[in-house]
């Protein structure tokens, strides 16, 4: 038996950090879903730059919009709600088979709002109805604006994946944000059952410091921290407010691990995968990360309730001279000064395509 299908057994979905065109019209997602257990799948600005950029199965899509007089942000999103339809109709059969569960598409929110609460929310409530998806998440990072933008989403109803997040201390404030929507909407008598993930980034905290550290805390920083944000997801989810809004009709936000391909060549290409399986949670895998899975046999020790060592792990990189607090937010702040960019690369894409389509068609 595959390692994706062990994983899924274990009770952890597996979704695909990707989407381009050439993946939905060749089968090949479609296959992923047959045949690797995926069950979800999530999108950023940086994958669609990379989709748009590097091939030309987009161009026809954006000619027609152009005559149609779009250009810039505009006809991005129309390209990337076409794709995300497809995908969301792909999930659809598991969406309704795990009673909305499963079966999640994911779209982000303009990186360049990640400051802006009204503005997010705005865009998260009208993306949202424009996709016209039961199973589409809009994604809103867990910043301390964004914050209230994700409580005022899901008390509106509209799902949301909240991204952005690297420590425990992040997590437990987008599920309370989430909490406080649900709750909000029990008290005002709408169904409280809002779909939801929170995010957690694993790599990114390895790759930080990479040379920092002694060579026996190389690579155990990420895992680490997921470990003790697993606790703290397992606690919340035992306590006695989560479990009012439970017995209400609300579904749990589920807790996602995000960044999990391999950073570092000396690794195993599948480090972060093994050491996070647990059940009732996400990892949304890079596609390599996701081919490399399904070569494996065998996966290992499921991940422990309690938070298993992290705290002595974490002690360790203390000595060593690591602030975890300070690095979290550090690490946010350049992760939303990345998909800026990436944003801003995409929309340069555009532009130039744009501009290289019309000049064809003229000449």
């Amino acid at each position: 038996m595959k390692a994706t299908q062990l994983l899924h057994n274990l009770g952890q979905s597996i979704w695909l950090d990707n989407i381009t065109r050439e993946l939905l019209e060749s089968g090949t997602l479609n296959r992923y879903i047959q045949e690797l257990s995926v069950t979800g799948l999530t999108s950023n600005p940086t994958i669609f730059d990379h989709a748009i950029k590097n091939s030309n199965a987009y161009d026809a899509a954006i000619r027609e919009k152009l005559t149609e007089g779009l250009s810039g942000e505009s006809l991005f999103f129309e390209l990337a709600l076409e794709d995300l339809t497809r995908a969301a109709a792909l999930f659809r059969p598991i969406h309704d088979r795990t009673d909305s569960v499963d079966g999640w598409v994911s779209l982000e929110v303009s990186p360049l709002l990640a400051y802006d609460t009204t503005s997010t929310l705005d865009e998260a409530k009208n993306l949202h109805a424009r996709a016209g998806q039961s199973n589409l998440f809009i994604k809103i990072p867990g910043t301390k604006e964004g914050l209230p933008a994700i409580e005022e989403a899901i008390f509106a109803g509209v799902p949301i994946n909240v991204t952005l997040l690297f420590s425990r201390e992040h997590y437990i404030s987008a599920a309370e944000a989430f909490l406080r929507g649900v709750e909000r909407r029990i008290d005002a008598g709408l169904k409280p059952n809002v779909g939801s993930v929170a995010s957690l980034f694993v790599s990114r905290w390895d790759s930080a410091v990479m040379g920092k550290v002694p060579d026996s805390l190389r690579d155990r920083l990420g895992i680490a921290i997921a470990m003790r944000t697993y606790k703290a997801y397992r606690d919340l989810l035992a306590s006695p407010r989560w479990q009012r809004v439970f017995n209400a009709g609300a579904r749990p936000q589920r807790l996602l691990w995000a960044s999990t391909g391999t950073k570092d060549p000396k690794a195993s290409d599948v480090l972060y995968i093994k050491a996070l399986a647990a059940p009732f949670t996400v990892n949304t895998m890079p596609e390599g990360t996701l081919k490399a899975l399904a070569d494996h046999g065998e996966l290992g020790t499921i991940l422990p309730a309690d938070g298993g060592d992290c705290e002595q792990v974490l002690a360790q990189f203390a000595k060593a001279g690591i602030d975890v607090d300070a690095l979290a937010a550090q690490l946010q702040e350049e992760g939303a000064k990345s998909f800026v960019k990436s944003w801003n690369d995409l929309m340069a894409v555009i532009v130039s395509k744009s501009a290289a389509l019309k000049a064809a068609a003229v000449g």
